[in-house]
């Protein structure tokens, strides 16, 4: 790894940690000014349009099932993973789905939540893709090429140990740091040569402009699993409305997974997309939801241990610290006696 890609990734990373230490500092105060009898609200964080959470959030699976015990739903929109933290570290969310990448940086900075399930594998979530006619073939020609990525999200981890596998030397590339909405059209007009990115986006760009995927995680074998989020305190103050979110988010998976096409043709109605390449998204996704078995777990550690050996966290990290299954296996206990 060149000292340039190090000195980048531990600045990023650094910046993002300093406003989850302030988000944390301040997280206490607001926990313990909660009254007893408050109403009940569940605070999800969602991101994209395509997933479990968008499309739960469109058909109000969480708002008809919670309204039942007298328990509001409130949404709250994020472009990427990291952000997710500095909501959770502030008491503004409950529960989340993020990347493994997000994960680590929450936990390096000391944010309160817990890793309650995985929701992917990651193979196939993260890509590197490059623009039709683009002369990159291969990871070694993105030697002096500039590529878009969103810092501290699942395909910033996912770019660096690309990098790392194509040996590329000190100076080889430029990162731009850009959030999916700004990289997409970089990538279109040519400011960008390269972007590593997640689904949908990956695929939508495949689909509408001829973009090519250079290499994915299940190319190179990497294992980057995905993870449901949830902020410690609630999961303690209400751990049965932990395991009913949980339920709540199988069934949606389920229905996903049992009708594909009806699913794609909704969402593509929706978001006003042609349904192949919706369909295309859902397929390459795999969602999931899964305790964090042991082979995730291994997965998860060795992402934190490359992060560590880059300089991109300070310390060392014993990942299982955050690693909560006893919420996911009592919902899928519960849902199978159903």
């Amino acid at each position: 790894m060149s000292k340039k890609i190090k000195s980048v990734f531990v600045f990023t990373l650094f910046i993002f940690l300093l406003l989850l230490s302030a988000c944390a500092s301040t997280s206490n105060k607001e926990s313990s000014s909660e009254a007893s009898t408050k109403e009940i609200v569940v605070n999800i964080g969602v991101q994209g349009k395509t997933g479990i959470l968008p499309y739960a959030r469109e058909k109000k699976y969480f708002e008809k099932a919670f309204e039942k015990i007298g328990v509001k739903i409130k949404w709250n929109e994020f472009t990427s993973g990291p952000p997710h933290f500095e909501a959770l570290a502030s008491g503004r969310i409950d529960f989340g789905v993020v990347g493994g990448t997000p994960v680590l940086a929450g936990q390096s900075g000391n944010v309160d939540f817990k890793a309650i399930a995985v929701t992917s594998d990651g193979k196939k979530g993260n890509s590197i893709i490059v623009p039709k006619g683009s002369s990159i073939k291969e990871l070694k020609d993105l030697k002096d090429k500039k590529i878009g990525v969103a810092k501290g999200s699942s395909a910033y981890n996912f770019l660096y140990m690309a990098l790392d596998r194509a040996n590329l030397s000190e100076n080889d590339i430029e990162i731009i740091q850009l959030q999916p909405d700004e990289a997409r059209p970089a990538l279109d007009n040519g400011s960008i040569d390269a972007w590593s990115i997640w689904e949908p986006y990956a695929t939508t760009a495949v689909f509408q402009t001829g973009a090519k995927v250079l290499v994915t995680g299940e190319d190179l074998n990497i294992n980057a699993p995905s993870f449901l989020i949830a902020r410690t305190k609630f999961t303690e103050d209400h751990p049965d409305l932990a395991v009913q979110f949980l339920k709540i988010y199988e069934q949606v998976r389920q229905h996903f997974d049992e009708n594909i096409e009806e699913v794609a043709k909704e969402i593509a109605e929706t978001q006003k997309v042609d349904v192949e390449i919706i369909q295309s998204v859902l397929e390459n996704s795999e969602a999931i939801l899964s305790p964090t078995t042991e082979e995730f777990a291994k997965a998860h550690q060795e992402q934190a241990d490359f992060l560590y050996s880059v300089g991109g966290i300070e310390k060392q990290l014993n990942t299982s610290k955050i690693i909560e299954n006893k919420f996911v296996e009592q919902a899928l206990r519960e849902i199978e006696e159903e």
